[in-house]
């Protein structure tokens, strides 16, 4: 009999049409194929990027490669002695890095965007805190916007907790980083002090946030699988700006737009690389839930609060009597200042879209 059982147990293990007895014993059970743990299984299922994006990764890679064959051009005609030209080649040399780095976070959709930008904050906020930070009495405060306001709002952006998202750090951070650096005792200097630490966390975490946050937007007519798209426009937007006013001011010169903030600045660069820059969001207006005109409004929005930003974070520099604010991307200087401009386009451009398109 016990033989018996476990012949019929085994048999019941097995595939249907796999049983060597037919209908003489219990079939119903399937057989279970082995699976993946969930987030293994969500991250490969993720782990794809939508034609359109595919597209302008080839389009950025073509550009790279044209800039990087004059780069050596222009190395080999001038000599490698000429700053000038050593420096373009090192800041096309880090796009193409941080464009590899984009196309592997962007791969992964809402995941690898999440965690790229939650580095980037964290990078920031480093550079940050080692430029402002003079007192061992705001280590708590310090410690306060890196372990508990940074990994929880992206926490709120991974879990599309959009109302404490939007209130965590202008209100609830507002009030109790404060709060913890009055707890020490030391006066001097305070409201200073808080400012900076409140300053730090809006500009570094919640203002970066925007970024990753705009995968979780639910806009009329557009997929949301493809709200990575947006990212791209954000970004590829902004950085183009940059990238041309930069260009437009070395071909042109000229008078300096604001030489106490930025001295490298020039009016014809600025105007030169927001204009080609807002021509380039009407390019991409195919890829976005707008169409042309409003594309351009857009790209001329987030171009000029890139810009506005880019001076702000100059300012802050000059202030402290520095150039960069690090020097971890080679040609560019620190994160925040390749990132100075996103960090006040991305929640103009995010909460225009969830006012308009949402």
């Amino acid at each position: 009999m016990l033989c018996i059982h476990a012949a019929a147990l085994y048999n019941d293990c097995l595939p249907i049409e796999a049983n060597p007895h037919g209908q003489g014993y219990n079939t119903a059970i399937p057989f279970r194929k082995p699976t993946m743990p969930p987030g293994i299984s969500l991250a490969l299922s993720a782990a794809r990027l939508t034609p359109q994006a595919g597209y302008i990764f080839a389009a950025v890679f073509a550009i790279l490669l044209i800039a990087s064959l004059i780069g050596q051009w222009l190395r080999r005609k001038h000599g490698v002695a000429n700053a000038t030209i050593a420096n373009l080649n090192a800041r096309i040399y880090a796009w193409w890095l941080m464009t590899f780095v984009l196309l592997a976070a962007f791969w992964f959709g809402k995941i690898g965007a999440v965690i790229l930008f939650f580095l980037i904050s964290f990078a920031a906020l480093r550079e940050f805190m080692t430029l402002i930070y003079r007192r061992r009495s705001d280590y708590y405060s310090m410690a306060a916007c890196f372990y508990i306001l940074l990994p929880g709002q992206y926490y709120l952006v991974w879990s599309e907790w959009y109302g404490l998202f939007a209130l965590l750090i202008p209100m609830y951070a507002f009030l109790l980083l404060p709060i913890i650096a009055s707890m020490n005792g030391q006066t001097a200097h305070f409201l200073e002090r808080a400012a900076k630490t409140q300053w730090m966390a809006m500009v570094c975490i919640f203002c970066l946030s925007h970024v990753p946050a705009l995968l979780f937007l639910e806009i009329d007519g557009f997929n949301k699988e493809n709200n990575i798209l947006l990212l791209i426009f954000l970004i590829g937007v902004v950085q183009a700006s940059d990238v041309l006013q930069y260009i437009w001011g070395k071909l042109i010169g000229g008078a300096k737009i604001m030489p106490s903030l930025s001295p490298s600045k020039t009016v014809s660069g600025t105007v030169g690389g927001i204009a080609s820059a807002t021509v380039l969001a009407v390019l991409m207006a195919p890829i976005t839930p707008f169409n042309p005109w409003q594309a351009g409004a857009m790209g001329l929005i987030i171009c000029l609060m890139g810009f506005f930003g880019g001076l702000v974070m100059s300012a802050i520099k000059r202030d402290y009597g520095v150039k960069d604010w690090g020097n971890m991307i080679q040609g560019h200087g620190g994160m925040l200042d390749r990132v100075d401009s996103v960090c006040f386009a991305a929640p103009v451009f995010f909460h225009i879209v969830r006012y308009y398109w949402s």
